[in-house]
């Protein structure tokens, strides 16, 4: 009986210590292939005038490296169109996927990061400021005037960072499918966007 139980405790330590890393559920691939969607929205600003004008997107996520415990994603906004007579850009972004954590790649050289962080046996210390998805819980973080806050709401996760001046950045993503919104302004309406996913 007593080489029973000290089976049974070996059995349960060693399942504890293994690590297992799950995919991250609201931004994962299956492969390396570039996924585009489509994306619908507004824009505005000062040399647009006192209407918000239709803006499109297609929004091209790609995984571009895959760690034992993670991966890193690169989202890009191509075809940008509008009627504006200044063509807007948007920077792509490098993110930092573990399976609990969304986190941007803020760098100066992002291709020279992205390299040694590919190579890393484990996850780096993230930078709370760089936060952009959680799995479980809630986050809050602030950095001098801007607050930031990510909640879980049913399948969803959303990040919202504000500042006084009424500058914002608003990112939400869905269990399953990935990035559906990107939304940022400066001033109050001074010059922005919103971008969502379209059904």
């Amino acid at each position: 009986m007593k080489n029973c139980i000290h089976v049974q405790i070996m059995t349960v330590s060693i399942l504890f210590v293994s690590p297992a890393f799950a995919a991250n559920p609201f931004l994962d691939a299956k492969d390396d292939k570039p996924r585009s969607a489509r994306f619908h929205g507004t824009e505005w600003g000062d040399e647009l005038g006192p209407d918000k004008i239709a803006l499109r997107a297609r929004v091209v996520t790609t995984r571009i490296a895959k760690m034992a415990w993670g991966s890193i994603f690169k989202i890009e906004f191509a075809d940008l169109n509008s009627r504006a007579p200044q063509h807007r850009e948007i920077p792509a972004e490098y993110l930092i996927v573990t399976d609990d954590r969304i986190v941007l790649l803020n760098e100066e050289n992002d291709d020279e990061a992205m390299e040694k962080i590919a190579a890393m046996d484990k996850p780096p210390v993230f930078e709370e400021g760089n936060v952009y998805g959680i799995t479980t819980g809630r986050f809050r973080h602030q950095e001098g005037n801007w607050k930031t806050t990510i909640e879980l709401k049913g399948d969803r996760c959303v990040f919202d960072s504000t500042h006084p001046a009424g500058h914002f950045k608003k990112i939400v993503w869905k269990k399953g499918v990935g990035l559906i919104e990107y939304s940022s302004g400066y001033g109050a309406m001074k010059d922005g966007f919103r971008l969502k996913r379209a059904t």
